[in-house]
């Protein structure tokens, strides 16, 4: 492939790439504003991945020079892995505009192309699946997180290509995973070959829902591994890992029903505690790991809005205006973005010195799992509800509302 014309989807994009992001206009309707920030992130990793260019044209990123081998080794699965479990459900989602249905339409050949690039150990932009390091463990699973979000991907799939996603997936067993959140990386991997009546290793499912058991600390909050944490792996990666797998293996094996039953309470008390964490100007905590993913601290509770596992006390539009208000806050920043469009590290803009050690390029596309609402049609009380101001902005407006407890 030597240009994006050659699928017939370049003259589909509705609205010009916004490469900086300064440029998002808080004025624009919230769903508009939301599709941009999706367009900034995706145009970039798709339409180099689907040429078989993302290894030549993607920067490699990291806080310090000496690790720029090392995470070249794992920054493209993770970029493509990552930004694919964000915009899955939007890829699934119906009932769109006919404006919205053929960006989504081109984003959705893309990914078709850039799934088969990744698996294809003949193509220039084969992926590192675990040939090498335990990293690939954690990207192979938002990688199958987004196929179990967008069935419609897999159906798609030539019967080659699914050959080769299996095989990459498997190359993942090998990798044995610390007793901390990992463990719901194999996880999800068997999760989806249930989804697909693939042969699957309940053992690692049923591990790492029992540690998860273990390592409840109270209040909506689990450990990661026995130890407590104050960073966001509650919600980039615990919260919504254990809902969607028990989801799955809670059909095809009722001994987790209890389990998924005890753990929803859990999930609706940290949801109702990321949203208070919204300052009233969309900012929120700078605390703990891996901070630089910015808007992903938000991956459970846009999790929870598109299965409409909200709880009472939050209404979905407000919900929306807490995430928009983030999303702006965000995005605003300079120098989120380079030159070319690729995400800097940082988390207003460009702030390198905040990344660990393990962050690259790639790392920064978990960002995109905010955007996980976008696969609710805009009639949905998510998106058609009039604009509601969230828990912090009520109170710092003198809105007496009722206390927070742990119910």
């Amino acid at each position: 492939m030597q240009s994006t014309g050659m699928l017939g989807i370049a003259p589909l994009l509705s609205v010009p790439l916004v490469v900086n992001s300064a440029s998002i206009q808080p004025a624009l309707l919230p769903r508009k504003l939301w599709l941009n920030y999706l367009e900034n992130l995706a145009e970039p990793v798709l339409n180099a991945l689907a040429k078989n260019q993302l290894k030549e044209k993607m920067p490699v990123e990291v806080k310090e020079p000496a690790l720029v081998s090392d995470r070249a080794k794992y920054t493209h699965l993770e970029a493509f892995g990552r930004l694919l479990a964000g915009i899955a459900p939007w890829l699934q989602a119906e009932q769109l505009s006919k404006s919205e249905k053929q960006l989504q339409d081109k984003y959705f050949k893309l990914t078709l192309k850039s799934i088969e690039n990744a698996t294809n150990p003949a193509a220039k932009d084969y992926m590192n699946w675990g040939d090498e390091g335990g990293q690939p463990l954690v990207d192979a699973s938002f990688f199958a997180y987004g196929l179990i979000r967008c069935p419609k991907l897999w159906s798609s799939l030539d019967a080659q290509t699914k050959k080769n996603v299996i095989t990459c997936l498997l190359k993942t067993r090998k990798i044995k995973p610390p007793e901390i959140n990992w463990l719901l990386f194999p996880a999800m991997i068997e999760a989806f070959f249930i989804t697909i009546n693939e042969p699957f290793d309940i053992i690692r499912i049923d591990h790492a829902v029992k540690k998860h058991q273990e390592w409840y600390k109270g209040d909506g909050m689990f450990g990661d591994g026995a130890e407590f944490h104050w960073d966001y792996y509650n919600s980039f990666v615990i919260h919504p890992y254990l809902y969607d797998i028990l989801k799955i293996v809670s059909v095809k094996e009722n001994v987790f029903e209890p389990i998924q039953k005890e753990f929803l309470a859990h999930h609706l008390r940290y949801a109702q505690i990321l949203e208070r964490l919204i300052a009233d100007d969309g900012s929120y905590p700078p605390i703990g790991r891996s901070i630089t993913y910015r808007t992903g601290a938000f991956h459970h509770l846009a999790n929870m809005a598109v299965n409409h596992q909200l709880p009472t006390q939050l209404n979905p539009a407000q919900v929306r205006s807490a995430l928009t208000a983030v999303i702006e806050k965000t995005t605003k920043a300079k120098d989120m973005f380079d030159e070319k469009g690729w995400l800097r590290i940082g988390l207003y803009g460009h702030q390198p010195s905040l990344a660990e050690s393990y962050i690259s390029t790639g790392s920064l596309y978990l960002c995109s799992a905010i955007l996980l609402p976008l696969g609710l049609p805009e009639s949905d009380p998510f998106w058609s509800g009039a604009d509601e101001d969230w828990t912090a902005k009520k109170i710092w407006n003198g809105v007496d509302v009722p206390a927070d407890h742990n119910s």
